[in-house]
């Protein structure tokens, strides 16, 4: 139970909730754990979302296939990461992308009504874990208004700088998350003129780069 706490701690739903409540609201929203291995489906485009996940370990995709085959990665997510909770907020009974795990991976699977509403115990703690997913699912929404602002961009650089933008904060050297083919998926471009646009943009002496790592170079950007 303390491995588990230790890393559900650093998500924000349980920003406020020492060990002592966690034990015990574990068996109130009946959590449990459950593994996959690396490429298991874990939710599949149409399977019903009754519950949320947090990542206790390894890493899993979020994807969505248009009817051609094509894939568009939403999202990555790594320990202590929710999955989910926006779907399950917003009321929508299935799941409109695939779950996918990355790699090797433990999750923790709580019921979302049991999350959001308060148990006949009327438990201390679970006015805190409400106002923490309201909060949490304000700060997603953000999120999403952001890759809503990168995928605007008309042009495949626009679209590279301001994702750049997104993951380096201030800093000048950054790694993403994305190989290069889940980096086209995520900005909804083609693989091969993203390449060569990180090509141009690195002879141009704005950027270098080596695999993930990335380093911005010209100090106007």
């Amino acid at each position: 139970m303390k491995n588990i706490f230790n890393v559900t701690m650093h998500n924000p739903l349980w920003r406020g909730i020492g060990y002592g409540d966690f034990e015990r609201m574990f068996g109130c929203i009946e959590a449990k754990t459950r593994n996959y291995e690396k490429g298991d489906i874990i939710l599949l485009a149409g399977d019903r979302i009754d519950y949320i996940g947090l990542v206790l370990s390894g890493s899993v995709k979020i994807s969505k296939d248009d009817i051609d085959g094509n894939t568009t990665l939403l999202t990555e997510l790594a320990a202590s990461e929710l999955f989910g909770e926006v779907f399950a907020g917003a009321g929508i009974d299935h799941s409109p992308g695939i779950v996918r795990a990355s790699e090797d991976r433990e999750i923790l699977v709580m019921e979302y009504n049991k999350v959001i509403n308060t148990c006949p115990n009327t438990c201390s703690f679970h006015s805190k874990l409400i106002e923490n997913m309201l909060r949490l699912l304000a700060e997603k929404s953000l999120v999403l208004n952001q890759k809503i602002e990168i995928l605007s961009k008309r042009t495949t650089r626009e679209k590279l700088l301001l994702f750049f933008d997104t993951q380096r904060g201030t800093a000048k050297k950054f790694t993403i998350p994305y190989n290069r083919e889940e980096l086209a998926q995520y900005l909804c471009v083609d693989r091969s003129a993203m390449s060569s646009e990180l090509s141009k943009m690195r002879d141009e002496g704005l950027i270098h780069y080596r695999k993930n790592d990335f380093e911005i170079v010209d100090s106007r950007l």
